[in-house]
């Protein structure tokens, strides 16, 4: 039997739970939260989130996962600490709150998870003087996170160093899908596809918002074009 990995995934919300349930059917995941009623119903084979596959996987699949409130515990022994974190918005002050993600670059190198600006990266990489702070980002839908992990659209990995080949093996290993299209970029490059992703998701979801509008207005079959608009092949 192969060797098991040890990560420790920082934070439970949707980005975290559903990395941490993937990565444990093959590794030994422990999850750090400040949140004790979280860490409690992980332990208790609990989703902290509304995700029905999350729910599934903790009560049918034989998971390797744990949590605790101690970092120190967490961290010990980890090959990879992947910092799943709020980054909020301010929009008062037009920056992302980093605070959370810094807090664990301080402690050990990180695969990060959490949405950050474009040069967060290797900003930190500069500080720390090291190439093993990764970003990667994710793509998932609220209540449907784990299934998005185990059938991923792409993989993207922003960084050069052998870490960030071996943590996409291990993102591979735990999805359903094969043949997933994994892109290794600039840590810059990372974090602007998923700023600019984020950017077109929403305009699609403006732009079909107005066809809908449009469509009511006029008493016109929404689905029909919507259908015909999405047929396509330059799209």
């Amino acid at each position: 039997m192969a060797k098991k990995t040890k990560i420790t995934v920082v934070g439970s919300g949707y980005v975290g739970m559903s990395l941490s349930v993937l990565l444990a059917q093959h590794n030994d995941v422990t999850v750090l939260d400040i949140d004790a009623a979280r860490v409690d119903k992980i332990n208790n084979e609990q989703s902290t989130v509304a995700d029905t596959e999350i729910k599934s996987f903790l009560a049918e699949k034989s998971l390797s996962l744990t949590a605790t409130l101690d970092k120190q515990t967490a961290y010990e022994g980890a090959s990879f600490i992947v910092v799943a974190t709020p980054t909020n918005y301010d929009s008062d002050t037009n920056r992302f709150d980093t605070s959370s993600v810094d807090a664990v670059v301080e402690d050990a190198p990180v695969v990060i998870k959490s949405t950050i600006p474009v040069g967060h990266t290797k900003s930190l990489q500069e500080r720390f003087e090291t190439d093993r702070v990764i970003f990667s980002p994710e793509f998932l839908r609220e209540g449907q996170a784990l299934k998005d992990n185990l059938y991923p659209s792409r993989i993207i990995v922003g960084t050069q160093c052998k870490a960030g080949a071996e943590f996409a093996s291990l993102l591979k290993q735990g999805a359903e899908k094969e043949s997933i299209e994994t892109l290794f970029t600039r840590s810059t490059e990372a974090e602007a596809v998923k700023l600019f992703a984020n950017t077109y998701l929403a305009m699609r979801v403006s732009f079909f918002n107005g066809l809908d509008s449009y469509s009511l207005a006029h008493e016109l079959d929404t689905k029909s074009i919507i259908n015909g608009v999405c047929l396509d092949e330059r799209n």
